[in-house]
């Protein structure tokens, strides 16, 4: 006979639940479909109604509404068992079919009507972990604020210790003073008759040398 793992999810509490089922608690499952329901009576959960949501085989491969068969590869644009997919992306792969059948290990529920008895009372192991799960998610969670406060007023102590050097250094550090460069010499300009005595004197020098 078939072994299936039940997950049971609240959707009002958002907790899940997971309950093993063996030989005849197994039967009324097989032959079912992908949305179809199912009473709590059957699996020792009784005045419980749940809805089937899919699962998984003994492979891992997921069940995915409107697929016949039992296994089966298809290309899809996202949707079950296609996850982190861009927009337009469309890719190949096997998934099981909508119906519960031997080879499926896991099934996924939902509860649609409340029994008498609560969930914390028929999963009392289950309903103790999830609670010291939650207490060290709350134990965490002040811890994180608490060094996420003390990381910026460190970082402006060693921001004011850098600062404060900066201006040691810069005030520390001797001012060159400018040199003044020393001003070129101008040669007094020369009138315009010196320079027409020049040229005459420069004149008959030339016609000597030709």
């Amino acid at each position: 006979m078939a072994e299936f793992k039940l997950c049971i999810a609240d959707p009002k509490t958002g907790k899940c639940y997971q309950k093993d089922i063996k030989d005849q608690e197994t039967a009324p499952f097989i032959g079912l479909n992908i949305g179809e329901s199912i009473k709590g009576e059957v699996f020792g959960m009784g005045g419980y109604e749940f809805q089937i949501t899919g699962g998984s085989d003994y492979c891992g491969f997921p069940m995915r509404k409107g697929i016949l068969g039992i296994r089966k590869k298809i290309q899809s644009y996202g949707g079950v068992g296609f996850k982190t997919m861009k927009k337009g992306e469309k890719k190949r792969k096997t998934v099981c079919g909508h119906k519960i059948n031997e080879k499926i290990v896991q099934i996924n529920l939902k509860i649609t009507k409340e029994g008498s008895k609560k969930l914390a009372e028929i999963f009392p192991d289950a309903e103790k972990k999830l609670e010291e799960k939650a207490k060290e998610k709350s134990n965490k969670a002040p811890k994180k604020e608490a060094e996420k406060e003390e990381k910026p007023a460190e970082m402006s102590e060693t921001k004011k210790v850098s600062e404060h050097t900066q201006k040691s250094k810069i005030s520390d550090e001797p001012k060159e003073e400018k040199k003044e460069q020393p001003k070129k010499e101008e040669k007094p300009k020369e009138s315009a008759k010196e320079e027409k005595h020049k040229e005459k004197k420069e004149a008959p020098k030339k016609e000597e040398k030709k």
